[in-house]
């Protein structure tokens, strides 16, 4: 048997703390960027309804798809500020 000891492993890091300031920041503006065609949807959405009092039959698909793209921007800027709060420190109660 050999006597070297086992190799040190580095610590893993928890979630919380493997994410830079860097990464926030793109998830953030990509965000901004994705509730720009949920904006348009509501645009044109509320546009057909004034003018017609129901949204055409045409442009409905383009409505939800708008709806559901900048509603993954929310959930997009949502989880880049909820992930960059910083642990609890160890000696602390929440």
């Amino acid at each position: 048997m050999s006597d070297t000891p086992p190799p040190v492993l580095p610590p893993v890091p928890t979630p919380a703390e493997a994410r830079s300031g860097c990464l926030t920041a793109l998830m953030v503006i990509s965000g901004v960027i994705l509730l720009l065609p949920g904006l348009c949807a509501l645009l044109f959405g509320g546009a057909s309804v004034v003018e017609g009092g129901k949204i055409d039959s045409d442009i409905a698909p383009l409505v939800f798809l708008g709806l559901v793209v900048g509603i993954g921007g929310v959930v997009l800027i949502w989880a880049a500020i909820k992930g960059r709060k910083s642990p609890a420190h160890p000696g602390t109660r929440p």
